[in-house]
């Protein structure tokens, strides 16, 4: 059975990777920053299961932090392929974006030469669009052959972080001949496996509790959670996924839209529906440290294409606003957001 070294276990998108791997016939060493977490991913994989039987023993954890080299031998011991999704993502800017680019490049070329040390030659790498969309002009479709510019005044800490990251990994599989895949996903939706989700989802939970009395003209691409797991594992599978990126993506809709996909499920609540100019956002961006950090976004509409993955893995993203649906459904029902 192959064993495969998923990092960042205890994250949205990989708890679903986990449940893909497990049904898929994989074993899984999960790495978490904590043991204490173990528990964590176990109740949120196990319901989702086809088998549970020796569970035990087919999920297994690890202590790992990207920032130290402590414990990453130990944990590719006899591991077959790496799935490195551990990466910071917050929704607020941070004040010096050294403290965000520097863990997740840092950890990137920690987890790939470690992976090269032991011998562990493939590597699935969660990156993001983040590493494609920044600086490119408006409205430009975006695919796997473009790159952020790290140089642009107007680019983010995520942004550089992430594109930095990727650079860095492709810069050492090829140092290393590592058979490296990187999956890009756009904004990340779809019902969490537990309550422990991630800033992707805290978008739909601010328009649901009508956080902002107005709605920005924010247009992003989005991606349901699941298809992104099945999309590394598929990569995983594919031989002729080495040395490719793929962009995981389905629609793009502005926030007006995903308000008016969420008030059709859920019609008796309220929602925020009045668009703001760009003049008003720009003003609150002025007290509101996660509006201050999309400004940059405004106008700028994500267009993406995902041709290339539903070609390579004959595979169709699910429709954006079902995943939307889905995830408030969830916020909803778990009593996670205002009534």
């Amino acid at each position: 059975m192959v064993l495969v070294l998923l990092t960042g276990a205890s994250g949205y998108i990989a708890k679903h990777i986990a449940v893909d791997l497990l049904n898929s016939g994989y074993e899984v060493r999960a790495s978490v920053r904590s043991l204490g977490r173990s528990s964590e991913i176990i109740d949120a994989v196990k319901p989702h299961l086809n088998d549970t039987n020796n569970l035990d023993s087919r999920l297994t954890f690890t202590q790992l932090d990207l920032m130290s080299d402590e414990g990453w031998s130990t944990a590719l011991d006899g591991v077959d392929a790496l799935i490195h999704t551990a990466s910071p993502f917050p929704l607020i800017q941070p004040k010096f974006e050294e403290d965000l680019i520097r863990p997740a490049v840092d950890g990137t070329r920690r987890a790939l030469n470690a992976a090269n040390a032991a011998g562990v030659s493939r590597v699935v790498l969660t990156s993001s669009i983040a590493a494609i969309y920044g600086g490119q002009p408006a409205g430009m479709e975006l695919n796997e052959k473009l790159w952020t510019d790290v140089n642009n005044s107007k680019v983010d800490a995520y942004s550089k972080s992430k594109t930095l990251a990727e650079q860095a990994a492709w810069e050492l599989a090829q140092t290393h001949g590592l058979q490296l895949t990187t999956i890009n996903p756009s904004v990340v939706v779809g019902a969490p496996l537990d309550k422990h989700f991630g800033s992707s989802i805290s978008i739909i939970e601010r328009l649901i509790n009508r956080k902002d009395p107005v709605l920005p003209k924010l247009t992003f691409a989005y991606v349901d959670v699941k298809d992104v797991a099945r999309l590394h594992v598929a990569a995983l599978e594919n031989v002729a996924s080495v040395g490719q990126r793929y962009l995981a993506t389905s629609d793009s809709l502005s926030f007006a839209e995903v308000v008016s996909a969420m008030h059709g499920a859920f019609p008796k609540r309220k929602f925020v529906t009045r668009v703001a100019p760009n003049f008003l956002i720009k003003f609150v961006g002025l007290f509101d440290k996660t509006v201050k950090g999309s400004l940059s976004y405004l106008d700028k509409p994500m267009v993406t294409s995902n041709t290339k993955a539903e070609q390579a893995f004959n595979f169709h993203f699910r429709p954006a606003r079902e995943s939307i649906v889905e995830s408030a459904r969830y916020l909803i029902e778990n009593d996670l957001v205002k009534n």
